[in-house]
């Protein structure tokens, strides 16, 4: 096992060509995918052709930034993902920080645990100087988890899309922290 991190409950490992499964799994339920596809799940030939192997190949091009299967520390049991990904302007100095858990991991403080110890390692060992995520603004729960984890909101945007989904017309939320933020808690 790759490890990458670990905190007091959870394990944060690479994925391997065998985690196909479990991430169809994933993406395969309905209260998962809600406010990223409607509910759709991602076929099985996309995670196994597409996804997987673009997370895999990432680890050797993007040393600092990665999508991590979250395991469960005392049972080894999959809960889902924790990531942090270079913004799509290419500005290296910050991540995006993403979660994706399965539902019987949620209210468990799971998703908060592992994006604190996401955010505090961005920090003090990935020289980021911010980390900032985004979600619909109607997505109470992963906002919840994004406070928790020490973001505040900076700004609601909306944005076009073909095929929007419930909530589209809310908006988007992004939420930040800077390292200087971060350290004036500690």
């Amino acid at each position: 096992m790759d490890v990458v991190l670990t905190t007091e409950r959870l394990i944060l490992r690479r994925f391997t060509p065998d985690d196909v499964g479990l991430l169809v799994e994933l993406d395969s339920d309905f209260e998962v995918m809600r406010f990223l596809t409607n509910g759709k799940p991602t076929p099985y030939a996309t995670v196994r052709d597409e996804l997987l192997p673009k997370i895999i190949e990432a680890y050797s091009t993007q040393p600092r930034h990665g999508k991590w299967a979250t395991v469960e520390k005392a049972t080894g049991h999959f809960l889902g993902w924790h990531s942090l990904a270079f913004p799509a302007n290419g500005d290296d100095t910050q991540a995006e920080l993403g979660y994706r858990l399965r539902r019987p991991a949620w209210g468990h403080g799971y998703a908060t645990e592992g994006a604190r110890a996401l955010v505090a390692d961005a920090f003090t060992t990935r020289g980021m100087r911010r980390v900032f995520a985004e979600t619909m603004a109607v997505n109470t729960g992963s906002r919840r988890v994004m406070e928790k984890a020490g973001l505040r909101h900076v700004r609601t945007f909306h944005m076009e899309f073909d095929d929007p989904i419930p909530g589209t017309e809310f908006g988007e939320v992004e939420y930040a922290i800077t390292r200087e933020e971060w350290l004036s808690r500690k």
